[in-house]
């Protein structure tokens, strides 16, 4: 928690109990959480926090680079990850919501250069791959 902290006051911003609070719960609810998932997590320890502060603080998280929002297909809302191992992509199954981290990024740097070159400044990207894992694969061939 403190090098999210640390992160916040460096830029500006007031460490307030509810943030504080939103930290923690991405800490303890689980590696890919929605944000109702962290509201109730949240309200365990301030009941008077709304959903709109959940996601007020998520969006000033993913602008800072301390949270990931892996957008989702099919399923009840996005889900979200603390920042911890850097700079990586998801794959994700679109029958059961399964989420698994790719280390390796597979945007070239090669892709990045003539995207500069054209004339925009790239300062992030995100990537996730859709499809289905094995489990699912297994129970259904409806998808193949």
């Amino acid at each position: 928690m403190d090098n999210v902290i640390d992160v916040l006051r460096d830029k500006g911003h007031k460490i307030t109990p509810q943030r504080r609070a939103v930290i923690n719960a991405l800490l303890n609810c689980g590696p890919f959480s929605t944000a109702l998932q962290l509201l109730e997590y949240v309200k365990k320890e301030q009941p008077d926090v709304s959903l709109d502060t959940i996601y007020r603080n998520l969006s000033l998280f993913k602008q800072l680079a301390i949270v990931n929002e892996i957008q989702m297909i099919n399923q009840d809302g996005n889900r979200f990850e603390i920042s911890r191992d850097g700079h990586h992509h998801h794959i994700i199954c679109l029958k059961c919501g399964k989420i698994e981290c790719l280390q390796k990024c597979p945007v070239s740097k090669e892709a990045i250069e003539t995207i500069e070159k054209n004339g925009f400044a790239v300062v992030s990207h995100s990537l996730e791959f859709y499809g289905y894992c094995s489990g699912c694969q297994k129970e259904s061939n409806d998808f193949l």
